[in-house]
């Protein structure tokens, strides 16, 4: 999952919200400098690729781009599930994706001194530009794969693949309707263990 799905299953805890955003610019076991409630939503984030990694009905989507990206599809179909996560927004959640967004964006502005320096250097551009809310549109989603083009050691043209979902719009959107209740679900068990 990307940017969006990853700041909504944070729940109502800014700490957890914290960590679930910055774990992927952790490297290792390097967070000791942190809260264990941070902590908890570095693991949380850890549980959520995972559980994403190897559930099947994602393993469908990414087969659908694997012939064309190759290693890259998982990343693809995390931007795209980001777009389905916000245009389907009402059905999981009575917060307005506006107001949710805005949240992300003053919590994360709070406590910019503690977020590691690549999120400090990302964060503006992630509010002027408004990323969560954008995910909606798919010129974002489109700017969004450029943008891991850019990154990527060897890019076989990720920036093309909004031409795949376009083309499979309803079959990407199907498969994330079918997985994203049963991640919600999982999530929900391991922040209830959290609060136990």
């Amino acid at each position: 999952m990307n940017f969006l799905a990853h700041t909504f299953l944070s729940g109502d805890s800014d700490e957890i919200l914290i960590g679930n955003f910055i774990a992927d610019f952790i490297k290792g076991n390097q967070f000791e400098d942190y809260s264990a409630t941070v902590i908890d939503g570095i693991f949380l984030h850890r549980k959520i690729d995972s559980y994403t990694d190897q559930h099947p009905t994602v393993r469908q989507s990414v087969q659908r781009l694997r012939p064309d990206y190759g290693k890259y599809s998982g990343v693809i179909v995390d931007i795209y599930y980001d777009h389905f996560l916000a245009i389907n927004w009402t059905k999981y959640t009575q917060t307005s994706l506006k107001e949710h967004s805005d949240r992300v964006y003053e919590v994360f502005q709070q406590n910019h001194d503690i977020l590691p320096p690549r999120v400090q250097e990302i964060l503006p551009h992630m509010i002027n530009y408004n990323w969560l809310e954008n995910y909606a549109h798919l010129e974002n989603i489109e700017k969004a794969l450029i943008r891991v083009g850019q990154r990527a050691k060897y890019n076989p043209n990720i920036e093309r693949s909004i031409h795949n979902l376009e083309k499979d719009y309803q079959e990407f959107d199907q498969d994330f309707q079918k997985f994203f209740p049963d991640l919600v679900n999982h999530v929900n068990h391991f922040l209830s263990h959290l609060r136990a």
